[in-house]
């Protein structure tokens, strides 16, 4: 059995921010999330960023994240995507998950240093709506980016 499915390690829920980062316009660059106790998701592909910390604003905490997980200021950052989970009928508060779209050439790869996960790669769409082990929420979120052409409705 995995550690995921075994851990009983408690885990927090909070606010949090991720980056849909393209690499060239058609390309994304996931983290390969610690395998560690305590973490959602662990050992899974997901997108990088974290949780809001008290007083910060989704913007300022994308920022300190992506400095902290990448060493790289991205600069200006698209909003993506806003999910807000209910919790309440579980007890617990509600939390969100807001999504920015970053741009990165590929030339800049090499200026990225990982400072935190197991690693990271440039995917194409087709591996990663088919082929990764991806946290939930992102490929929820990533779905939804890549393929906002076929969302219907202006509810």
């Amino acid at each position: 059995m995995s550690a995921f499915i075994s851990d009983a390690t408690p885990l927090s829920i909070q606010d949090a921010v991720a980056a849909i980062i393209l690499v060239d316009g058609d390309r994304y660059l996931l983290q390969r999330r610690d395998d560690k106790p305590g973490i959602w998701y662990p050992g899974h592909w997901g997108c990088f960023g974290g949780g809001v910390e008290p007083g910060e604003t989704p913007e300022e905490a994308l920022s300190r994240e992506l400095r902290e997980e990448l060493g790289y200021d991205f600069g200006h950052a698209r909003p993506a995507g806003n999910y807000v989970y209910d919790l309440s009928d579980l007890g617990r508060r509600s939390a969100y998950r807001r999504y920015f779209a970053l741009d990165l050439d590929s030339g800049d790869l090499g200026r990225l240093t990982l400072g935190e996960g197991h690693g990271m790669a440039v995917f194409d769409r087709e591996a990663v709506l088919s082929e990764l082990r991806l946290t939930p929420y992102d490929a929820f979120a990533l779905f939804l980016f890549m393929e906002q052409r076929r969302l219907s409705g202006a509810d």
